[in-house]
């Protein structure tokens, strides 16, 4: 029953900076940057006294850098800031029935039912505080009867702060705020909505429901309800996934090594995809080989928190030349990425070079319109079947859109 619903989200504020500041007290009060150090790297996240100068995450380092010359830069430790994740999780974990983590530093809490025992608000608080004591680090949280409602209402209480939405509010709250406020609203959606003249949320909730959809489609009658504080999406039981894997038998045993490499780097992008579009990362690669005799055979790298193909697919390759003999008929070959953590997107902007990363979310991009191997390298065109189901949501793959015309 939505109506009695309490839906809590919680964030952790500037979290990459927040970590850092735990290790390092001096960095408190000054303008903080975390990201690539590089021109070519991007910031993964800045302290409130950057934002200050008009900076903001995802934004070339070079223009940060000229925004507010006195930042200090750091590059940033993903390992530090996954353990520090994981404590905050494990309190999460002790103090409520159900709980959303849906990324390295965000979780949605379902407290439905509780204000019989306790009272939704006291307990959010509570739990609040006790993640503030243990850990040290700061956090924010809305709570509101949805998901949506309560997300906005943590932005509109952050720095270190919590705001309760009452059932029945939901639209006078959101009436007065941004458009750009509703999480699914980025710069395309809002352009068009400023050409619409629309750029506060009121005048999404005074439109038809239909003018929105015959502008924007699915996409508008989602911002309509959205809008409307109108949101029905559950919260959906956390759990952590160890690993990912993908196998290929061939019907012939082969020795052709331009297939082997082939197969595997096209198994290795989906892979690769298929964490990025699950919020994960990687730290450890294994790669495994099985002749035609059935001897099988793995080996296996520890690497920094990746999900960048540029980065895995030179370590699969070396792995895959290490236990390759050219003597022997290859039967099956595959590909495992495990030690999975959160957090994917923010991490991924640790790349030093924003090319790889802009070139990977523009692939990402057509890859969930069109199909999983809609895109793919030169070097992995050779493999056509790779294609498989999402193994962080369960849902099936896309048909492919790259069939031969």
């Amino acid at each position: 029953m939505t109506e009695n619903r309490a839906i809590v989200h919680m964030d952790l504020d500037t979290f990459f900076v927040s970590c850092e500041r735990l290790l390092d007290s001096r960095l408190i009060g000054k303008p903080v940057l975390i990201g690539g150090t590089s021109d070519r790297g991007v910031v993964a996240s800045c302290s409130y006294e950057a934002r200050q100068f008009g900076i903001h995450s995802a934004m070339p380092m070079r223009m940060a850098r000229q925004l507010c010359p006195e930042a200090i830069i750091l590059r940033g430790n993903s390992g530090i800031y996954t353990n520090f994740s994981k404590t905050v999780t494990d309190v999460i974990k002790e103090s409520v029935p159900l709980y959303e983590k849906s990324s390295i530093d965000e979780f949605y809490i379902d407290l439905s039912g509780m204000d019989k025992f306790f009272g939704c608000h006291k307990l959010a608080s509570e739990l609040r505080q006790r993640i503030i004591k243990e850990t040290g680090l700061p956090i924010s949280f809305g709570l509101s009867i949805n998901k949506t409602v309560s997300k906005i209402a943590t932005g509109e209480a952050k720095p270190n702060n919590q705001i309760q939405i009452e059932k029945g509010s939901e639209k006078p709250f959101l009436a007065p705020l941004s458009i750009k406020k509703i999480p699914m609203v980025g710069e395309v959606t809002y352009k068009s909505l400023c050409d619409l003249g629309v750029k506060r949320i009121q005048t999404v909730q005074e439109m038809p429901m239909e003018l929105m959809h015959k502008v924007l489609g699915k996409n508008g009658l989602s911002i309509w309800r959205k809008a409307n504080g109108i949101d029905n999406s559950p919260v959906v039981q956390y759990h952590e996934r160890k690993s990912i894997s993908t196998e290929r038998t061939f019907d012939k045993d082969t020795t052709d090594m331009h297939k082997l490499r082939s197969i595997l780097i096209a198994m290795t992008e989906n892979l690769a995809y298929q964490l990025r579009r699950g919020n994960k990362l990687t730290a450890c690669i294994t790669f495994k080989i099985r002749y035609s005799d059935f001897q099988t055979y793995t080996q296996q790298k520890r690497i920094p928190y990746s999900s960048m193909d540029h980065t895995i697919i030179p370590i699969v390759l070396d792995l895959f030349r290490k236990l390759y003999n050219r003597r022997l008929l290859v039967r099956l070959i595959g590909v495992r990425f495990s030690h999975l953590v959160e957090g994917g997107h923010q991490i991924n902007l640790f790349e030093d070079d924003d090319k790889y990363l802009n070139i990977s979310q523009a692939i990402d991009k057509i890859r969930e319109r069109y199909g999983d191997r809609s895109v793919v390298s030169a070097a992995g065109m050779d493999a056509r079947s790779i294609s498989r189901w999402n193994p962080f949501t369960g849902e099936p793959p896309p048909l492919l859109a790259n069939r031969r015309q």
